[in-house]
Order: structure tokens, then C-alpha cells, then sequence
């Protein structure tokens, strides 16, 4: 398995270099040369498995021969043993919607399933060449929980994370700041979640500063994420037993990783109708989907503060493939994004893109009485993020029997308990194993949104 990168197809690489590398020295995200297909016969044999199981048996088709197969079945069996629920992914139905509950892990969102993995395959590849290396990651929220779970305490490694100073919710916050191992370090940067966004890939940009303190990354831009989170729309598919409907998937999106997971499951043969960008109030997405006009703009911070974003990273990778793969008209795009700060498609390409996608944006006052109206017709509490989900498929308004309809569940509702309140005045519970988290001690550093400040900061940790 080779991979380029979106803006250069002449230079390929190993699953082991793009992984260790995170983002490609031009700019681009790395992308698989061509995508595996999964048969017929495969997709039964795949049907019988669980989760775990399935993991391996996808990764296996991305990775090469990075891992020997019992090496990376350790890995993925190690990663999952850490979940509360023996599923990894479990689902229940609201008004024939399938909610894939994704927040089983230990800090309790979606990106644990991707994250585990990716913090376990560091830790194997870098004792395996004594090599240190230094993980740097923006957060909207759960990201960097996520990472410092997976990496605290792990030889050979650091983790910074980067998160927009009280733009998270006290749980966010305190899921990373209270955990206080030598190798995390939390960043509190004076902006927005873009802000932070940016710094990243600007230091990953300079190609001094990333050779000197041995950079990589574990936001969604590192292709190994994206391999995680295919495997779910594999097994809630095969969760549908024998009926095995074409998927109409909606899925809360900020980053657009997790939604373009699904593509990617959709380009391997999975049977995928259409995915739903279901975004908040910063809907540069759905505007972007209407009139092929990328052009982000102001942060407005919501209740659903993880998709708080107007700059989604991975969707550059779902440009290179309605461009035809053509870097050239991507590296065109991107210069217009970064000079002109905004990029049009063409009708052609505008045209692919909604081959695969819908999106709908859902308010502040909806999102309230969505979470109200889970509660009072089921009595279950779902998070502002996930009630954004559903409440965009319900948006979608065309539901036919031949087609299973999902909606992904992306957070614990506890997570967010100032909306929970507002939508149905009760205080959601955290779970036991978290523990009192409210009454831990804290460890984080407050930061200008200055690039030369950071990389300061950073080398003085490294160093």
C-alpha cells in the first residue's frame, strides 16, 4: 500500500512514513495511490466479525507491510481493551433512526476509537527505532482528550495540544488538563479552535522547526485516524442483519474527517446512499455544498462548541478527488485559500461532490429542542452534537423503506451539561469510572495566539 500526497501524486510513501509524518512536507494530506476494494465474499466473511476483529481486518488493507498481522492484532485488541462497552460501538433506534452510540471509550467521544489505536501503533514503531517524537494536535474539545489518554505516559513520545482558551466545556477541558504525566502538555491559546488549527500546520510547514524537535501529528490530517473510523460504517452496516439496506449516514461534522471516513467506505464498496454533513452555525460546509463557494469566515461560538470551526482540514482531501486527483487545480484552490481566503468549484466538481453528500445546518433553538424531544418521547439524553445529527436527517425529510437511515452519537451527553440543562433543566451524570473530575488539580499554560511564542514554548519542553 503506497500513498501521495493531495498536492504532489510523483512521491509515494509507506503506511510507516505517512503515519510517523502526519502531514506531507508540501502542504497536502497523504491519501492512499489507489483505495482496496472489499468483495463480495469478504464483505460475508467481515459480517460475522467483531469489532476488533473487523479493525484488523481493515487496517490490514492500509498498512502494508508496516506490521506483521499478529502485531497489529495486538495492537488493535490492546486498544480496545480499555472501552466500557464490550461493542466498542452500539446502537439503538429513535423513531427508525439508528443513533450509533461512538462514545464508549475513556474519554467519552468518538475519537477514542481512532485514537487508541494510533497512541498504541506510536508507541510500537518508536520503541522499535528508540526514535523520540514530539505529537503536536489542535482540539475543538475532544480530540485532545482523546490524545492524552492514548499517549500519557508512553516512552518516547510528548503530546501538546493545542485548544481555544474557554472555547471548550469544562469536561473538555478537564479530561486533559487533570491529567498530570510528565510527557502531556496542554495549551491554552488566547483564539479560536482555527487559531490553534493553524499553528499546528504552520509548524508542521516549516520544515526546520518539525526536523528539530521530531513533529508529528494525531489530529484527522494523520490518514491512520480516518482508517479507524472507516470501520464503523463497515459494522453498522453488517449490524442491520440480513436486511443489509443502502446507508443514508448523518454525521455531525467540524473537521470533516469522520464524514470522509465514510466516503472512503463508500470508494472501498460499501453501499453508502449519501452522507450528511450535519453542522451548527458555522455551516461554512453546507454553504459550500450549495453554491461551490469555500470562503470561511467568523467563529461564532455555540453550544456544540467541537464543531465551532470554519476551516474543516480533511476536506482538501475530498477536493483531490473531485478534481480528478489533479494537483495542480488543488494546489490552485489551496493558494486561493490562503491568498484570497476562500476558493470556488467548478459545476463539475460541485456536481461529484453532491454525488455522495447533503448537508443541513441546525440552530441553536433547534438543537435545544431536539435534545427535549429525545428525552420526553424516549427518555435518552443525547449531547448537542449528536442532536444536530439527528435533527438534520429528520431535515432530510425523505425517508424510504428501502434505505437504513443513521445517525452518529458522538459524544457522552455529561460532556456538555450547560445545554443539557437549558434543553430539559437535568444535570446529565458522569460516568463512575471517570471519577470526580471536578475536584482534580489542573496542569495547563495560557498562550498568545503567536506562532513564535509557541514553537518557544515547545522547544523549551523538548529541550
Amino acid at each position: 500500500m503506497l500513498y501521495c500526497s493531495t498536492r504532489d501524486k510523483n512521491k509515494t510513501f509507506t503506511f510507516e512514513q505517512i503515519f510517523l509524518n502526519a502531514l506531507a512536507s508540501d502542504g497536502g494530506l497523504y491519501v492512499p495511490v489507489s483505495i482496496p476494494k472489499v468483495t463480495q465474499s469478504e464483505m460475508a466473511q467481515m459480517s460475522k466479525l467483531n469489532f476488533s476483529e473487523l479493525s484488523f481486518e481493515i487496517f490490514h488493507k492500509f498498512t502494508g507491510d508496516t506490521f506483521v498481522a499478529n502485531e497489529l492484532r495486538t495492537i488493535i485488541t490492546k486498544s480496545y481493551s480499555v472501552f466500557q462497552n464490550p461493542k466498542i460501538v452500539d446502537l439503538k433506534i429513535i423513531d427508525n433512526i439508528h443513533c450509533v452510540e461512538l462514545f464508549h471509550g475513556p474519554t467519552l467521544a468518538f475519537k477514542d476509537i481512532a485514537m487508541q489505536v494510533l497512541g498504541n501503533m506510536y508507541e510500537f514503531l518508536l520503541k522499535k527505532s528508540k526514535n523520540k517524537m514530539n505529537l503536536i494536535t489542535a482540539t475543538s474539545g475532544d480530540t485532545g482528550a482523546a490524545a492524552i489518554d492514548a499517549l500519557k505516559s508512553k516512552p518516547y513520545v510528548n503530546i501538546f495540544v493545542l485548544h481555544p482558551e474557554n472555547k471548550v466545556s469544562e469536561i473538555q477541558r478537564r479530561l486533559m488538563t487533570s491529567v498530570m504525566d510528565k510527557n502531556v502538555f496542554n495549551i491554552a491559546v488566547k483564539g479560536t479552535f482555527d487559531d490553534c488549527q493553524y499553528l499546528v500546520k504552520e509548524m508542521f510547514n516549516d520544515q526546520v522547526f518539525r526536523n528539530e524537535i521530531q513533529m508529528s501529528g494525531v489530529n484527522s490530517i494523520n490518514w491512520a485516524r480516518i482508517v479507524a473510523q472507516v470501520v464503523y460504517y463497515f459494522f453498522i452496516y453488517f449490524q442491520q442483519g440480513a436486511s443489509k439496506k443502502e446507508m443514508i449516514v448523518s454525521v455531525p461534522t467540524g473537521n470533516f474527517g469522520d464524514i470522509y471516513a465514510g466516503y472512503i467506505a463508500k470508494q472501498m464498496g460499501l453501499p453508502i446512499k449519501k452522507l450528511i454533513i450535519a453542522t451548527n452555525h458555522n455551516n461554512l460546509l453546507e454553504k459550500c455544498l450549495n453554491t461551490g463557494l469555500y470562503e470561511p469566515g467568523k467563529v461564532n461560538p455555540s453550544i456544540s462548541p467541537s464543531m465551532d470551526i470554519q476551516v474543516a482540514s480533511n476536506f482538501e482531501r475530498i477536493i483531490f478527488d473531485v478534481c480528478n486527483q489533479n494537483t495542480t487545480r488543488v494546489l490552485t484552490l489551496m493558494n486561493d485559500l490562503k491568498v484570497n481566503k476562500k476558493f470556488k468549484l467548478s459545476n463539475d466538481e460541485l456536481g461529484k461532490l453532491k454525488t455522495t453528500f447533503l448537508a443541513f445546518s441546525v440552530d441553536e433553538k433547534e438543537t435545544l429542542e431536539t435534545i427535549k424531544y429525545i428525552f420526553d418521547r424516549h427518555n435518552i439524553i443525547v449531547d448537542p452534537h449528536s442532536a444536530i445529527g439527528f435533527k438534520a436527517l429528520q431535515k432530510y425529510n425523505n425517508f424510504r423503506s428501502e434505505f437504513a437511515y443513521f445517525c452518529f452519537e458522538t459524544a457522552h451527553p455529561c460532556k456538555f451539561p450547560e445545554a443539557i440543562i437549558k434543553a430539559i433543566n437535568y444535570n446529565p451524570q458522569i460516568p463512575n469510572f471517570i471519577g470526580n473530575i471536578k475536584d482534580k488539580e489542573e496542569k495547563f499554560v495560557v498562550l498568545e495566539n503567536n506562532l513564535d511564542q509557541l514553537k518557544k514554548y515547545i522547544q523549551s519542553k523538548v529541550n
